[in-house]
């Protein structure tokens, strides 16, 4: 299956301005990003940037990059832009977030399998909350499945609720399992997601999977047991720093 990695990959961030080229170890964190992806079982993998600066940085290191508009409400739209630029056909398009700099191509391949079953419209991972502090993080949205393994709601509370038992003990009693934000579609779902209108779901949780399932798009899931590293602020930097000594002396 002919398959594309898009990578949006915006310069403003309030908390870390000009993310995608902070460095991490001598690379910056897109061409990180770009590099993981590119050893996926993905057909081709380009930046969708809104910056000159990042465009001509991705190029300059042998990547493919477009420029995309600079308004996007989210990057699900600016992957749609990317995609119809690139004037291609695809069996699936894969959103890969540009600021998970240690992404596992395994995980990318993860979701390729699931597009096996020709019912697939859009598929995510899952992770095990494997503490407390995970489940109780609103930072890492929960997930709860049906039976065939499809999405039927998404938290940034612990679901479900177990009310017979105390909080202390949930985990004991129950498999939780939370998101991790890597999707992939079929172009034509991918079209049909950017056109759709804000449900009060998805603003009340401000997660933006909660308005495709409200419309009625279904979601399958791959899980994972592999962590990544999301960088968001100086001191997540400070953390894949540290995360890339550990692995450096590890190789050593």
């Amino acid at each position: 299956m002919h398959s594309i990695g898009i990578i949006p990959a915006r310069f403003a961030s309030t908390r870390l301005p000009g993310k995608p080229l902070v460095d991490l170890g001598g690379r910056s964190m897109i061409r990180r990003v770009v590099e993981q992806a590119q050893q996926a079982r993905l057909s081709r993998v380009v930046v969708a940037t809104d910056d000159q600066r990042i465009l001509e940085h991705v190029q300059g290191f042998g990547g493919e990059a477009v420029l995309t508009h600079p308004d996007h409400p989210s990057g699900t739209d600016r992957v749609w832009e990317a995609y119809q630029q690139l004037g291609v056909s695809a069996g699936c398009v894969v959103n890969i977030q540009g600021d998970e700099p240690f992404i596992h191509p395994a995980q990318i391949n993860a979701l390729l399998d699931v597009f096996a079953d020709a019912s697939t419209q859009i598929a995510t991972l899952v992770k095990p909350v494997v503490s407390d502090e995970e489940l109780q993080s609103p930072h890492l949205p929960k997930v709860i499945l049906g039976a065939a393994g499809e999405a039927l709601y998404f938290s940034r509370h612990p679901i479900p609720y177990l009310r017979q038992y105390p909080e202390s003990e949930w985990r004991t009693h129950h498999r939780y399992l939370r998101h991790i934000g890597l999707y992939a579609y079929r172009p034509a779902v991918l079209q049909q997601l950017t056109q759709l209108a804000p449900a009060p779901l998805e603003l009340a949780e401000s997660l933006e999977q909660l308005r495709w399932l409200t419309h009625g798009f279904r979601i399958h899931t791959a899980e994972t047991e592999l962590e990544t590293i999301g960088i968001d602020t100086p001191e997540d930097v400070e953390r894949a720093l540290r995360h890339l000594a550990t692995v450096g002396t590890a190789e050593a």
